[in-house]
């Protein structure tokens, strides 16, 4: 007989798989398109081929490694035509593979990720394992050890040497990435950070309690091991430039910055003191600096980084935790897995709720008022627009607001020449990834805005090659 998940499993997978809809859902390729992890290993992974093996052999797909590849970036449910929410299937073959005892395929799949990317560590953990299951755990612990036993053997082959110094600015996983790539066809190759340790916001903007520092330590290590130098608390525009990188004779740059700038509310009183931006909480607490904030917090927005921000402030003695997003669960951009586990910590959801004013005292946040939304027609992100209620303010009483609104690039530091677009967003050629002024090369969220670490992974990858065909065009 069943065990009682696994039919349950069964039958809310069998919901998902509407035929209707399956019918023609192999007709456009978007899911794979989309897919920044077919990206990187499309031998090994195609989402509309998994789907077609999920809908018509389940038996063989729980057996393979295939299920447990998909990174839950949600690019292909967005995109589908038909809705299909691909990674809520791939979630529940999961779950059966895990509770038929499949669940040893995520260690498969942790080592066809470990031949591509320097991260298969740290992508299992943030992005690939979706399943509370004891053994995916330890295959994760397994792999990192393993990499610690044999860090010293040189196992990764390495192009003949090349004599063009290329700088990358940035150490997130673009720029790792890039390095990555780069050291392997034989460049030397020195990444500019300018936090205290290299990282950027995987380090710096992600919670010890979803990322362990030594798995990111060990996976860092992989690719100094490359001969890739790290030179940290280098801030460009400040300690260096980029025109003084290329006058020091580096033959390319690469632009890694990310979207370090929080956006800001533009409401009164949002210059009070107890007024922190999400990122900024993050970076304090993920370099064990020493915040107070009192007992009663309030988070604004409604993405990963406000959950984060949230689990955080619940971790540091904070009593009472809210999120205030303006729109419905449904268009909540979080993923789905970490607001449940927000919520099972305490962590308290208002939904249909926005700040209008802050209100203060001698200078300092004491309350927020807000008000309520309905949802009107679509906007531009395809959500549903919110719409405030009418005579619907109220007031919460704080000790701390948290803004978690978004994130934008920083173009402060570029020089005079690059193309910047509204967004402040890095304008690229985007084939090569090549910006308005010759040798110097962008990617990553300071051209996309923020993304996933998988798709700052593969831009990475993508600098890393446009940089080796713009050097070795030129007969460098």
């Amino acid at each position: 007989m069943k065990h009682e998940s696994t039919k349950n499993s069964d039958e809310t997978l069998e919901k998902l798989l509407v035929p209707e809809k399956l019918e023609h859902c192999f007709e456009c390729g978007i899911c794979t398109a989309s897919c920044p992890v077919a990206k990187l290993i499309f031998k090994h992974y195609n989402p509309r081929m998994l789907l077609q093996t999920v809908s018509k052999d389940l038996e063989t797909a729980i057996t393979e490694a295939q299920p447990w590849l998909c990174a839950w970036c949600d690019r292909c449910y967005k995109r589908c035509p038909q809705g299909l929410n691909l990674p809520q299937i791939f979630l529940l073959t999961r779950n059966i593979a895990a509770e038929r005892g499949y669940v040893n395929k995520f260690s498969e799949a942790l080592e066809i990720i470990g031949r591509e990317i320097p991260f298969a560590g740290v992508c299992s953990l943030i992005c690939f394992n979706r399943v509370n299951d004891p053994t995916a755990i330890k295959a994760i612990e397994r792999y990192v050890a393993d990499y610690e036993l044999k860090k010293k053997e040189k196992t990764i082959p390495i192009s003949k040497k090349r004599r063009e110094k290329i700088a990358v600015i940035g150490s997130g996983p673009a720029g790792l990435m890039a390095a990555y790539e780069l050291a392997k066809k034989g460049y030397p190759v020195t990444v500019f950070e300018s936090l205290p340790e290299p990282g950027g916001m995987l380090r710096a903007g992600i919670p010890e309690f979803r990322l362990p520092r030594k798995v990111l330590n060990t996976e860092i290590e992989r690719i100094k091991s490359l001969g890739v130098e790290i030179r940290t608390n280098v801030t460009v525009g400040k300690n260096l430039t980029i025109n003084g990188l290329l006058k020091d004779d580096y033959k390319a740059v690469f632009i890694a910055t990310g979207a370090p700038k929080s956006r800001k509310l533009r409401i009164k009183g949002e210059k009070l003191k107890g007024i922190m931006h999400a990122i900024d909480l993050l970076r304090e607490v993920n370099m064990e600096k020493k915040v107070k904030l009192g007992n009663r917090i309030a988070v604004i927005g409604g993405g990963n980084v406000a959950i984060d921000a949230a689990r955080a402030v619940l971790r540091l003695g904070a009593k009472e935790v809210t999120i205030m997003y303006r729109r419905s669960r449904e268009e909540m951009p979080a993923n789905s897995w970490e607001v449940k586990h927000g919520e099972k910590e305490g962590v308290k959801i208002q939904f249909l709720v926005a700040p209008k004013k802050i209100l203060g005292k001698n200078g300092r946040l004491v309350a927020v008022e807000c008000v309520r939304m309905e949802l009107g027609e679509p906007d531009e992100s395809g959500r549903r627009r919110p719409i405030p209620i009418e005579n619907s303010e109220f007031t919460i009483q704080l000790d701390t607001l948290i803004l978690a609104i978004g994130e934008s690039p920083d173009p402060s530091f570029l020089p005079k020449g690059i193309e910047v677009t509204r967004q402040k967003t890095i304008t690229v050629d985007p084939i090569t990834l090549e910006t308005s002024l010759p040798e110097i090369f962008a990617g990553g969220d300071v051209v996309s805005g923020p993304a996933t670490v998988m798709e700052a992974i593969v831009a990475g990858r993508k600098a890393a090659f446009a940089i080796d065909n713009y050097l070795t065009s030129r007969g460098a």
